[in-house]
């Protein structure tokens, strides 16, 4: 029999940590929110600067004009309030996802970045809300560990598309078995990020022909054909642009802290084939562990380990990428045992959110092992799971 002095202990050490969970992931949230609403009232816009590029090529769509007009281009982004000591970018999601930036060019800057942040933290929380009621709509707070990653906080400041992608993701997750057609349809929103799928979207492709789920490839398809559609109507030579943007903007150059990069170039800079190397070794384990589980694959459980493996050997990603690691994490969270790996998880956020408030220069090193160290909590939470309830509860 438990003692009267222990019961007190087993309640107040788990409301402790879920506590410690929900004061710094609301802190958190609350001032990134502050931040990216307050912002465009008081005219500091050029922090976001991947939106100003985001809404430059809206301005430039509206006008009829090259999205990827370097002068053009450079000419609205240093008027928008981009400061000289950044690079004048331009939005290398491809083309078919111009036309989610196509309404920014019918309203002011300041209008444009309070609704484009509001819509990121819609996609955020919408995203973290519906992941909470597919693992059942847990009696914990533990979904504040989404709401707080900092790779989404990241995204939220710098008004990065990322979070599209987590939405679309999560879309896919809970409709797949239901409607599938609108799950495929939902598959667009990853295609914003394609790179950060390679792996992930191999086994999907394998996983559809093996099930014969071709309303899944119907809706993902039907989805590509529209936006392909819309973007001939607002640029018809928007594929011609683009490539010719990705042959001289220097994009294979630029050092992004990710391993395939960093592989690239210790081993040899100018040999840009060796950046697809890992991602490549990574489509082959992809199908090694989809094999053996084909029949009681389960795109919930299966998949986060999937989508860790695509993050971490993508040819490319940057901190923000990482947004795409929450539903293998809350996954990872509502399955383990060891309740100290959310405190890990929460300290870990908030680091990398203090250097974010300090303008990505304290740290800036520890973003080469942020996606593995994501993997490896998950791995570490996967390998430690929760007991199964009883009988009485699990009927509760």
């Amino acid at each position: 029999m438990t003692s009267a002095t222990e019961t007190p202990a087993a309640k107040t050490n788990p409301d402790i940590v879920e506590f410690s969970i929900v004061a710094v992931g609301v802190v958190a949230l609350v001032l990134t929110a502050i931040f990216v609403c307050a912002a465009p009232l008081s005219g500091q816009i050029a922090g976001a600067r991947d939106f100003v590029v985001y809404w430059a090529t809206g301005q430039q769509l509206v006008h009829h004009a090259n999205p990827y007009d370097m002068q053009a281009m450079t000419r609205i982004e240093r008027a928008a309030g981009l400061p000289t000591i950044y690079a004048v970018g331009y939005m290398r999601n491809p083309p078919w996802g111009l036309p989610i930036v196509l309404p920014l060019g019918l309203i002011g800057l300041r209008v444009a970045t309070l609704f484009w942040s509001l819509l990121l933290l819609t996609c955020l929380a919408g995203s973290v809300r519906m992941l909470w009621l597919l693992h059942g709509r847990p009696k914990n707070y533990l979904y504040w560990l989404g709401l707080s990653f900092a790779p989404a906080l990241v995204c939220l400041i710098a008004g990065q598309t990322a979070l599209f992608a987590l939405l679309g993701l999560v879309l896919f997750l809970r409709l797949h078995g239901t409607h599938p057609f609108l799950a495929g349809m939902a598959l667009w929103l990853c295609a914003l990020k394609p790179h950060l799928f390679v792996p992930f979207g191999l086994v999907l492709l394998t996983w559809i022909v093996l099930t014969k789920s071709y309303k899944i490839l119907a809706g993902a398809a039907a989805a590509m054909a529209a936006s392909c559609a819309v973007t001939y109507l607002i640029d018809p030579a928007a594929w011609p642009q683009y490539a010719q943007m990705m042959r001289t903007s220097g994009i294979e150059k630029e050092f992004i802290p990710c391993l395939s990069i960093v592989l690239r170039l210790w081993i040899s800079p100018q040999s840009n084939w060796l950046q697809y190397l890992p991602v490549s070794l990574a489509c082959i384990w992809a199908m090694g562990y989809f094999w053996p589980r084909r029949h009681e694959w389960d795109w919930m459980k299966h998949g986060s380990l999937l989508m860790l493996v695509s993050i971490c050997l993508a040819p490319y990603c940057w901190l923000f990428d990482q947004v795409l690691a929450i539903p293998a994490l809350l996954q990872g969270a509502y399955a383990t045992r060891f309740r100290a790996l959310f405190v890990v998880l929460a300290l870990a956020s908030l680091l990398l959110e203090v250097e974010a408030a300090s303008g990505f220069k304290l740290l800036s090193a520890l973003h080469l092992w942020t996606a593995p160290a994501w993997l490896a909590w998950y791995l570490i939470a996967c390998a430690t799971p929760a007991k199964p309830r009883s009988e009485p509860l699990a009927a509760q």
